[in-house]
């Protein structure tokens, strides 16, 4: 009999991995983009947590109820939690795929009097792209759904320093609309501004050449950073990044003197010509020029590409 149950709970166990193997199959030829995965696993990280401990209290209900403690189970939750967690997030990718973002907004920011800026900007999940070439202080294009709430812009001016901060409502409705949140913000070249960018799941493209950038602090929770700060510079550029889950590539100038500090929880450097010192990696500019970059990576960033251009 023991024999007989253990049969059926190996093969009930077989077949449920069997479907999850096959469906991460089919999740492989839909080919989601890495954004979308970062956007799903962000969003409903915590239905996996409680999938698995409903798996855990089945288990112990079972064994309390088992009149034979010695005996086999015929189900065990864990495999079941396995097979709910897969087909859940196969449906959240899936249905990621077939809805895109259904509202589009614009706004212009002029100066006001504004002789420097300090700028932040949190995105909750998306596509976040930075660069130069405004005609005013900032020409802003979003890309969202309305689930998610609309991209609010707050500008206020004292004593000549401007204070923008960037939003995103995010109602954190249970919904399976997975789509690309894109956020494009062009700043105006001339204008001396310090920028915190604060992005939870996505892709962040920040493109720094032309922008008079003072300081810039990046904190990205999961996905991919692309910072190119190369291009002449006439000032000290600060910048600190704080990373999550992903990976970094920056590009860096071959005129301008440049140290890289990487420290805490870091992947594989790449740093291309760059010549390490400890844990800090420099050009042969350093020094040698009226302006220097330092860039300062902390953080569980994955690996680190550092280009050299």
């Amino acid at each position: 009999m023991a024999r007989d149950q253990c049969s059926r709970r190996g093969s009930f166990t077989t077949a449920l991995f069997v479907i999850a193997i096959g469906v991460f199959f089919l999740l492989i030829n839909l080919r989601p983009g890495p954004d979308l995965w970062w956007y799903v696993l962000s969003r409903y990280w915590p239905v996996i947590i409680i999938i698995i401990g409903l798996g855990k209290m089945w288990d112990a209900w079972m064994d309390r109820a088992s009149t034979d403690p010695t005996a086999p189970r015929h189900h065990s939750g864990g495999p079941i939690a396995v097979l709910i967690i897969v087909l859940f997030l196969g449906l959240a990718l899936w249905r990621g795929k077939t809805v895109r973002a259904s509202l589009h907004d614009t706004e212009d920011i002029g100066l006001q009097g504004a002789q420097s800026v300090s700028a932040n900007i949190e995105i909750p999940a998306g596509t976040l792209d930075l660069s130069g070439g405004a005609s005013r202080l900032l020409d802003a294009d979003f890309n969202y759904l309305e689930d998610d709430g609309k991209p609010t812009i707050d500008y206020s001016v004292t004593n000549g320093r401007g204070d923008l901060n960037i939003t995103q409502e995010n109602k954190h409705h249970l919904h399976f609309a997975t789509a690309r949140n894109d956020w494009r913000l062009r700043f105006a070249n001339n204008v001396p501004l310090d920028l915190n960018v604060q992005i939870g799941a996505g892709e962040s493209n920040l493109r720094l050449p032309g922008l008079n950038v003072g300081t810039l602090d990046v904190n990205i929770g999961a996905g991919q950073l692309r910072l190119d700060v190369t291009g002449p510079r006439k000032t000290n550029l600060n910048v600190v990044v704080h990373g999550g889950v992903g990976a970094a590539t920056i590009r860096l100038p071959k005129d301008v003197g440049v140290r890289v500090h990487a420290s805490g929880g870091i992947g594989a450097v790449h740093a291309g010509a760059l010549n390490r010192e400890g844990d800090d990696y420099v050009n042969a500019a350093l020094g040698k020029t009226p302006a220097t970059i330092d860039v300062s990576i902390a953080g569980g960033v994955g690996s680190i590409n550092l280009q050299l251009e």
